[in-house]
């Protein structure tokens, strides 16, 4: 992946943005970012932060020893103060931070409900109060999960930075074992938490980024062109006559669609993308600088950026089977992924849960099942 999953853009826009703004609508504006792989990318968007009405200080990990070795890192420029702390890879809103500044009592960590807790850590509470805490558990011991956002009073920071990091650890395996000796306490947030933790999952993160857009018409929009529900579309677009799109719908700066392309609902599309006539596209996200072909049809999909795909594209969603992580998934209505820089050619059919790596290369008329790894060649 060429950038970082806390930059991949929802909505068209970073996962990150969308984390700073649910704490700066809150009042929290003094931002702590820990940084590693691709750094420069995190640090070039956001800045110093003023464009976003935050102060954003930066601190780097050179080695990914794990989350509470990232808290360590930070808490020298803490200030005494208590804070909270924030996944930068997860979908929250406005809404879940001001739950827990309203309620959190000391020690205080935001939980949610799962249909799959096992890839979490799963809490276990009496009343309010966390009894155990247990990371991805073998075995089914509750639907409780972490969200990895807490509130700490600052006296707990000693904790991290007294730690010895030769490997990492993770912020949940160092207060497992301290709960016994901790009074802990739990948020529940009618507010929205969504993590991308597997590619389809991305499909959702993206739907859920936009829930909120409103229209915004700065591209063209040629005669012949129907628009229903939030469409947004972006400086030096140009939408074809014959067009029929439904929002929610972002559509980046620079693109071509159409003429006669049919958009539905949570879909977002990058900058300088050109879908061509007679394609269908429904409840995916597409990156920038993709070309799809003519005569396609792409459902609840992630296309990455500088996909190149020839006419007949066809990835649809249905209910599949698909193995990730030593696990295996039984899925419902998705698409596939396909990674940046891919190249397919005409008439490929891709089947839903397939994951095309980075920089592969499909030949015409080929269907493609499974798990491509990256640069691979299909003939």
């Amino acid at each position: 992946m060429s950038r970082p999953k806390s930059m991949i853009p929802v909505g068209n826009r970073p996962i990150l943005e969308y984390i700073v703004e649910a704490l700066v609508s809150n009042g929290v504006k003094d931002i702590i970012m820990v940084v590693g792989y691709r750094k420069d990318t995190i640090m070039l968007h956001f800045q110093d932060g003023k464009r976003f009405g935050a102060s954003i200080e930066y601190v780097v990990q050179d080695k990914p020893l794990g989350t509470a070795h990232a808290l360590a890192l930070a808490g020298p420029l803490l200030d005494g103060k208590p804070f909270i702390t924030v996944a930068g890879d997860n979908m929250i809103d406005s809404r879940l931070i001001a739950d827990l500044l309203e309620k959190r009592n000391g020690l205080t960590m935001v939980v949610a409900e799962s249909d799959n807790p096992s890839k979490y850590g799963v809490v276990e509470i009496e009343g309010d109060r966390i009894v155990g805490l247990v990371e991805k558990p073998e075995c089914m011991i509750g639907n409780i999960i972490n969200t990895g956002i807490y509130h700490f009073p600052y006296q707990m920071i000693e904790m991290f930075m007294s730690q010895t990091f030769g490997k990492e650890l993770g912020i949940t395996q160092l207060l497992s074992k301290a709960i016994p000796e901790m009074d802990m306490r739990v948020v529940k947030s009618k507010g929205q938490w969504n993590d991308a933790v597997y590619p389809w999952d991305l499909v959702n993160v993206n739907a859920q980024a936009l829930d909120d857009i409103s229209q915004g018409i700065m591209g063209t929009v040629e005669p012949g062109v129907t628009l229903k529900g939030p469409v947004n579309v972006g400086a030096g677009t140009r939408i074809r006559s014959g067009c029929y799109i439904e929002g929610p719908v972002t559509i980046g700066e620079g693109c071509d669609i159409g003429p006669n392309v049919v958009i539905h609902p949570s879909t977002s599309i990058g900058n300088g993308v050109q879908i061509e006539p007679f394609s269908y596209i429904a409840h995916c996200l597409i990156m920038s600088n993709v070309i799809i072909g003519s005569h396609s049809h792409i459902s609840r999909s992630v296309i990455g950026d500088g996909v190149r795909s020839k006419a007949g594209l066809f990835i649809p969603s249905d209910s599949c089977i698909v193995r990730a992580d030593r696990e295996v998934f039984q899925l419902f209505d998705v698409g596939a992924h396909v990674g940046q820089d891919t190249v397919i050619g005409s008439r490929v059919v891709i089947s839903p849960g397939t994951v095309v790596g980075a920089g592969c290369r499909i030949n015409d008329g080929v269907r493609v099942s499974g798990n491509l790894e990256n640069k691979c060649v299909v003939v």
